[in-house]
């Protein structure tokens, strides 16, 4: 993997850390020029990336943050740029979001997408949509109106909306309607048609023929066919603002008209031990066994693979908040992997909160373990499946105040407990963006251990 620690002039920042809202700064008699720039960091989903298809999911990752980065340098600010990153991420026929989303019992694709400015605090989302290519378009708008202030008669404008009510309200608003079959690609198709085939096999089955099924997993496995979750991307631009974003096509042979919903595919009883690497700021990895195993129960859901995401729900799927008064970062969140798992443990607000802490990557490493993985909230649970990208940020001071130098640090992290995830990370100085698929070390179980990476980065900008 690349270094993962850079900067405009690469050096290591040295300077204080400042928190420049915190304090107000001098009156200037000509207005503050616009600062452009910034730093994306998107994901492919967490789930399971097989070889065969690396190259096009870090490509899509490329694509991504590039389009992210032409928004911050074209002067847009950070909710912009993280909705046309989404976009981009929606549009390849590889991810599950959008375009090739899986479908669901009905042959139908059904998306739930969302969206956070970290400024406004201001939040849009839909879920089960169907017949709209971009559901971050309509979560974007949704949170744009929302902007706007209150409706006709003192009415509160709409956040959330769902299934054909989201899609009127998005047809009403100028975005334009794809029908749900041109959504659909040959690879959607294919998997509907082998899952269909799967889930009557398995009203057949009882729930003894372990290998069977086991040797089934691993074949869908090597056919690069398991179900990949939401994907998303947190952005900051060079004002400090900070944004998220999510979208997903959820589970596979899902009922229509669900939301966040989730199952849990078995895991047989296995003992292992715990594996903690050091971890260095430039490129670190950080193991964490669950502390232990519980009794498993019969399913049937492993045929399909991994479970439906939270894109829609608020705090779970994403989170992104400006530093203020109480917290001294800039914070953006934006998870995946199974939605049951991340909504009952809000876990991309948890992880917000403990990105304010002085160490990053510790307190993000503690959220996964104590507000994740051993959750009294998923006890009863066999595995935890989740992934998320984090990013934090504060002024720092490079120069004396008189040369107008300003500058941002940001920290970029991503966990995830299920086998693989796909990343990908761009500043507005970069020339291309960087990509990575993490993934768990072999003989480490998928819900009972995770990975954590990541590194800094320092935006500077001279202000005229």
């Amino acid at each position: 993997m690349e270094d993962l620690i850079y900067s405009a002039d690469k050096q290591q920042p040295s300077s204080p850390l400042t928190n420049p809202w915190s304090k107000k700064k001098e009156s200037s008699k000509s207005p503050k020029p616009k600062l452009v720039g910034g730093f994306v960091l998107v994901h492919a989903g967490a789930g399971y990336h097989s070889e065969s298809k690396a190259k096009e999911y870090k490509l899509v990752c490329k694509r991504a943050c590039q389009r992210a980065v032409d928004q911050l340098k074209a002067g847009a600010l950070a909710v912009e740029a993280v909705a046309a990153a989404l976009i981009e991420l929606e549009d390849s026929p590889f991810t599950n979001a959008g375009m090739g989303s899986n479908l669901n019992l009905a042959g139908e694709i059904e998306c739930d997408a969302s969206i956070m400015d970290g400024k406004s605090l201001h939040y849009g989302a839909v879920g089960a949509i169907s017949g709209i290519k971009n559901p971050v378009l309509v979560a974007n708008r949704l949170l744009s109106e929302a902007q706007r202030g209150k409706l006709s008669a003192g009415r509160i404008p709409p956040c959330f909306l769902v299934g054909r009510g989201a899609q009127d309200w998005a047809v009403n608003h100028g975005i334009s309607p794809c029908p749900s079959e041109k959504m659909a690609t040959k690879f959607s198709l294919s998997a509907y048609k082998r899952n269909k085939r799967k889930m009557e096999l398995a009203e057949k089955m009882d729930t003894g023929h372990n290998q069977r099924k086991k040797r089934r997993q691993s074949t869908e496995n090597e056919n690069g066919s398991g179900c990949l979750d939401t994907v998303g991307a947190v952005v900051v631009d060079l004002e400090g603002n900070v944004a998220a974003a999510v979208s997903s096509g959820g589970l596979a042979m899902k009922h229509p008209g669900r939301v966040g919903q989730t199952m849990i595919r078995k895991l047989l009883k296995r003992s292992c031990r715990v594996e903690c690497p050091a971890a260095a700021i430039n490129s670190f990895v950080s193991l964490l066994m669950k502390p232990k195993t519980k009794e498993f129960f019969p399913s049937c859901v492993e045929l399909i693979g991994y479970p439906h995401e939270n894109a829609a729900h608020y705090g779970c799927g994403c989170w992104a908040e400006n530093a203020c008064n109480m917290n001294p970062y800039s914070t953006a969140v934006s998870t995946s992997g199974c939605g049951e798992h991340l909504i009952r443990t809000m876990l991309a607000r948890e992880c917000s909160a403990a990105m304010q802490s002085e160490d990053a990557h510790q307190a993000l490493l503690e959220a996964m373990q104590n507000k994740f993985i051993s959750s009294p909230f998923l006890a009863n649970e066999d595995r935890v499946l989740g992934g998320v990208i984090v990013l934090r940020c504060c002024r720092c001071l490079e120069a004396p105040p008189s040369q107008n130098i300003q500058g941002l640090l940001v920290e970029f992290l991503w966990s995830h407990t299920t086998e693989s995830m796909c990343v990908g990370y761009m500043s507005a100085q970069d020339s291309k963006a960087k990509t990575h698929i993490s993934r768990l070390p072999p003989g480490s179980l998928p819900g009972q251990c995770l990975a954590i990476e990541g590194g800094v980065c320092r935006l500077m900008s001279v202000v005229e």
